[in-house]
């Protein structure tokens, strides 16, 4: 917020228009901002005046009411604010903003990559594509074409001829067992790492690292961050030194600035829409940068530049419309699936997902729009859309039974199962091998044991 007013202002004004338009995908949690022990004092102090430039509402706490509206505080707590804030289920609001493009006439194309532009005369007159599946070669005639691609979205460009400065920052965070707090819990301190808890359903995520790198071939938290992370992150929530980690997992802002930035948080997390008319190309536009919470003004600035280009006039209306509710991303609701089992109270509804307590009726439900968005159903898919997976056992045991299950049901045939099982389990542990201690390495001890000694998996 100090650093980058303007973007603490823009992820304020939308993440009220979010709460509008998309409350079913978003937990109005509100906020605490710490400052223990050890912690610079005059930047505590000044914390409201930072607050009112930026237009948030904040309140000042006795240090004894924030420990009583979040018991798991560290007795240490010197300052304490209360702010509005949120929660979001990226996975529910991801697939709501798919379908409804879908409903709008889109297509979706998965697992497919840009491999090549062909340019003539200033235009991009066609975009190459290959499905990284299939090996399928696909040539799309666009009259526009929209680089929204993240952090790959200079190695996009470059296809086209274009240079985009990127720098590449790494951030990793951790998910915990249980949810430790009902609010969201911000250190009281310059950026850094370790310095916010956040509440997602029943579980709370905790981060976040910034760390720049060089390539986005093999991006994975490791064991240095997550020591780093709890250490900082346990100065305000003491239990989180004894809490239980299930997964752990990373991502990449880009952020468009000279590479010879010092210190990536410095640098302004604010989107950067560019026009390559000045490139040389009229219809090519490219996207990046920015939050999650401003995803959607990111998506009307860029539509209205597309638009302006197309002779469109008329106004975007995702300000004040809301996204409609999505039947196929509703199972990723942390502790749905189990209240609509016992509401419908039907025992031979057979769980297949004990964690999570995910029904195989909500599984049928969810190959079936797989099928009907034209996509294969495996693990990964059904889990992207449900919550298997995503408990205790990270999918060491309703892999197990999910797989047997889509056999039966014709899904799989000969060795697929097998394999799917193999990538799925790879997948998991990728987040699960920078937490192995205490709970974790003795279920991951039983996985082993599980698929390696009984099934012959070699992972």
């Amino acid at each position: 917020m100090a650093s980058d007013p303007e973007t603490a202002k823009e992820c304020r004004e939308e993440g009220e228009i979010l709460k509008r338009v998309a409350s079913n995908c978003i937990e109005n949690t509100g906020g605490l901002f710490v400052a223990v022990e050890g912690d610079d004092e005059k930047y505590a102090a000044d914390f409201p005046d930072l607050c009112s430039r930026c237009g948030i509402p904040v309140r000042e706490l006795d240090p004894k009411e924030a420990r009583e509206l979040e018991p798991t505080l560290s007795p240490k707590v010197i300052a304490a604010y209360e702010v509005e804030d949120a929660s979001i289920d990226p996975f529910m609001l991801s697939i709501a903003n798919i379908d409804q493009a879908l409903s709008l006439g889109c297509f979706l194309l998965c697992h497919t990559r840009v491999v090549g532009f062909e340019c003539r005369d200033r235009r991009i007159r066609t975009v190459h594509l290959k499905n990284t599946k299939t090996g399928e070669d696909i040539i799309v005639e666009a009259e526009q074409v929209v680089n929204a691609t993240g952090a790959w979205a200079g190695e996009v460009a470059a296809l086209a001829g274009i240079s985009i400065d990127l720098l590449y920052s790494k951030g990793s965070l951790l998910i915990t067992d249980n949810r430790i707090a009902t609010r969201v819990v911000n250190r009281l301190r310059p950026s850094s790492d370790g310095d916010i808890l956040v509440p997602g359903g029943t579980v709370s995520l905790l981060g976040t690292t910034s760390i720049r790198i060089d390539s986005l071939d093999d991006i994975r938290p490791t064991i240095e961050e997550m020591d780093n992370i709890i250490d900082q992150c346990a100065a305000a929530t003491p239990v989180l030194k004894k809490t239980r980690y299930i997964r752990a997992y990373s991502g990449v802002r880009p952020l468009v600035a000279s590479k010879s930035a010092g210190d990536d948080r410095s640098v302004s997390r604010s989107f950067s829409l560019l026009d390559h008319v000045r490139d040389g190309l009229e219809n090519f536009v490219t996207i990046t940068g920015g939050k999650l919470s401003t995803y959607r003004y990111m998506a009307e600035k860029t539509a209205d530049l597309v638009c302006t280009r197309m002779g469109v006039s008329k106004p975007c209306v995702t300000r004040t419309e809301p996204l409609p509710s999505s039947e196929t991303s509703r199972w990723t609701e942390p502790g749905l699936a189990p209240k609509e089992w016992i509401k419908k109270g039907e025992p031979e509804d057979l769980i297949l997902c004990e964690c999570e307590m995910v029904p195989r009726s909500v599984v049928d439900g969810i190959v079936t729009s797989i099928r009907e968005q034209g996509g294969r159903a495996d693990l990964k898919t059904i889990g992207l859309r449900s919550r298997i997976g995503k408990g205790t056992c990270q999918g060491a045991f309703c892999g197990v039974r999910i797989t047997s299950y889509m056999y039966d049901e014709g899904e799989l045939h000969a060795g697929e199962g097998l394999s799917d099982l193999r990538r799925f389990l790879n997948e998991r542990w990728k987040g699960i091998r920078p937490i192995l201690w205490d709970g974790s390495l003795i279920q991951e001890e039983l996985q082993e044991a599980m698929h390696c000694g009984l099934f012959g998996l070699e992972l």
